[in-house]
């Protein structure tokens, strides 16, 4: 049996961004950057890039500034896709996948080699309505489950439990949101995390793993693998790093 595979996951935050990190943007991301209007979104797109290139230059041994990216869109072929490695597809490095995420004041990259890989982090928030939210993304027996929870106050912290796992799952399969999160069922948010039915209109269902954690103390994520039977987690705090990039100089 295949044991697990491995998944660095970087942590770093807004506070972490400055001007330096623009030298680490191509001319697509700085077009996005700069039609970014507002402060804190363009803030966690800058921190994310720059993440990631620190991230995946450590794994193939070239300055960030290098780490070649690319965008393209399935459907459209414009340059607003999910990110990619740009290697050949003979490279050593073909095998490497990477997600990135940003929620409030956490920006994270999850990078694997050999599966798919998918990461999602949210914030608790005092404005979320769950009751609004919940019944677009949880399937009629999760609602059910989240409505019958003891205090009515622990509700949210199962219903971004129960999100993080399933648009982990969705990202890993670079389809987003193109197929409703209801479709996708996972385990009780105290349960260990796995999916329990899969979307028929996916096709047949993958081998999956799944692993859970917790930011700062106050943020659930949520990494998945498609193609993996296991999950070993190597978490990173990288802030200081981030912070102290100097723009190549």
């Amino acid at each position: 049996m295949t044991g697990p595979t491995a998944v660095q996951v970087w942590w770093a935050r807004l506070g972490d961004g400055h001007a330096g990190l623009l030298a680490l943007l191509d001319p697509v991301e700085r077009a996005r950057y700069d039609a970014t209007v507002d402060a804190a979104d363009r803030g966690r797109f800058l921190v994310g890039c720059a993440l990631s290139r620190l991230a995946l230059g450590e794994l193939l041994g070239l300055p960030p500034a290098d780490v070649p990216l690319r965008r393209v869109c399935p459907r459209c072929g414009g340059p607003h896709g999910k990110v990619e490695l740009a290697v050949p597809r003979e490279s050593e490095y073909a095998d490497l996948d990477f997600s990135v995420t940003h929620s409030g004041g956490v920006v994270g990259v999850a990078v694997c080699r050999g599966a798919a890989v998918g990461l999602d982090a949210e914030e608790y928030a005092a404005g979320l309505d769950v009751g609004t939210a919940a019944p677009i993304a949880l399937s009629d027996t999760e609602l059910a489950a989240l409505h019958a929870l003891r205090p009515a106050a622990g509700r949210q912290a199962a219903f971004l439990r129960t999100w993080t796992r399933k648009e982990a799952v969705l990202k890993a399969l670079g389809v987003g949101l193109g197929v409703s999160p209801r479709a996708l069922v996972v385990s009780a948010p105290d349960a260990p995390p796995a999916v329990l039915t899969w979307p028929e209109r996916l096709g047949p269902r993958p081998d999956l793993a799944l692993a859970d954690m917790t930011v700062d103390g106050a943020h659930p994520a949520s990494v998945a693998l498609v193609g993996a039977c296991g999950v070993r987690l190597d978490q990173r705090d990288a802030s200081a790093a981030v912070a102290a990039y100097a723009g190549g100089v």
